[in-house]
């Protein structure tokens, strides 16, 4: 019990709600904020669509493979720049889906397990490749799969007109948040058909594929954009929870999509509070609170909770 003292600091409500807001941290918390809150909306919204479809490991596997193709943008570049990074990653994650769907069509695998055999293959090369090329790089497998979203306030900022506006992690996260937003908003409803029911979208003239794989490439610029800020592992979650727990509490899939959102802001503001108080990771303080929304939705939910459906059984029971 001493042990567990030592570990969470004494509560007070004071330095719980207004520390992260007072000078010198108020100008930090705000883009870790909007930083959190980007990358959690932007997975939140395309992982609706990979759940329903029961490809929700796709963001694991992708999420392991932009190794390889960090490394192998180095490789062919020989610069440690940006955008050759992003696009190699990027790249890397759609080869992934490539495989997978290839590995799955063309033989008796089942999806999960051509999941597995993708992601640990890829993975796994790029970590060959890491250490056969890390006297030529500053990158290591773990600067990939954790991040620090502490970081983004000192970030290179973008200079427009002489003004410094968002740090550019923020801004590039922002881009790939409205092309979500737009590509759900125009094609929402073939995106809804083919997550559903891809033999119905066929006979409807809707190409499954094409929908698959342009939900596979905003998968992977999701996780690209976010992988610095919360790591490749925690994106993951940012992925799977907020569609998820927006199952719980209702069967509508534009619910699903407005909770995801609320959701995102949640495990962002809360997320923040908690690794102050606590002084821990900040990324995994926001995994944390949403697994806490998460087991409050599965405890409390009206129609699909465990209080609920035991509260069901025990009526049936009792007639």
């Amino acid at each position: 019990m001493e042990t567990i003292g030592n570990l969470i600091p004494p509560f007070d409500w004071t330095s719980f709600l207004f520390q992260p807001w007072t000078p010198p941290y108020e100008q930090g918390s705000l883009w870790i904020l909007v930083m959190g809150f980007l990358v959690a909306a932007s997975c939140g919204l395309i992982g609706n669509f990979i759940i329903l479809r029961r490809l929700a490991l796709v963001g694991d596997a992708i999420s392991h493979t932009i190794l390889l193709g960090i490394v192998l943008a180095f490789l062919v570049t020989r610069s440690t720049g940006t955008l050759p990074m992003f696009v190699g990653a990027v790249l890397a994650g759609l080869l992934t889906s490539v495989i997978i769907e290839f590995i799955h069509k063309h033989s008796r695998i089942k999806p999960d397990a051509a999941i597995g055999i993708t992601f640990s293959t890829l993975f796994a090369i790029g970590v060959i490749l890491v250490a056969c090329f890390a006297d030529q790089v500053d990158l290591d497998q773990e600067c990939v799969l954790y991040g620090e979203i502490a970081f983004i306030a000192y970030e290179e900022p973008l200079v427009v007109a002489g003004k410094a506006l968002a740090p550019l992690s923020v801004v590039r996260m922002g881009g790939v948040f409205m092309l979500i937003l737009l590509f759900i908003s125009l094609f929402y409803k073939e995106l809804q058909v083919t997550a559903f029911d891809a033999g119905l979208a066929r006979s409807l003239g809707i190409n499954p594929t094409l929908f698959h794989y342009a939900t596979m490439i905003l998968v992977s610029l999701a996780i690209v954009s976010g992988f610095e800020s919360v790591g490749a592992i925690l994106v993951v979650a940012m992925l799977i929870f907020p569609g998820t727990t927006a199952g719980l509490l209702s069967d509508r899939l534009p619910v699903h999509l407005l909770l995801s959102v609320f959701f995102a802001l949640c495990y962002a503001l809360l997320g923040l509070h908690l690794a102050t108080w606590l002084n821990c990771s900040i990324a995994g303080a926001m995994v944390v609170v949403a697994g806490g929304i998460f087991a409050l939705a599965w405890l409390l939910s009206p129609q699909k909770g465990l209080i609920a459906l035991g509260m069901r059984r025990f009526a049936q029971a009792g007639t």
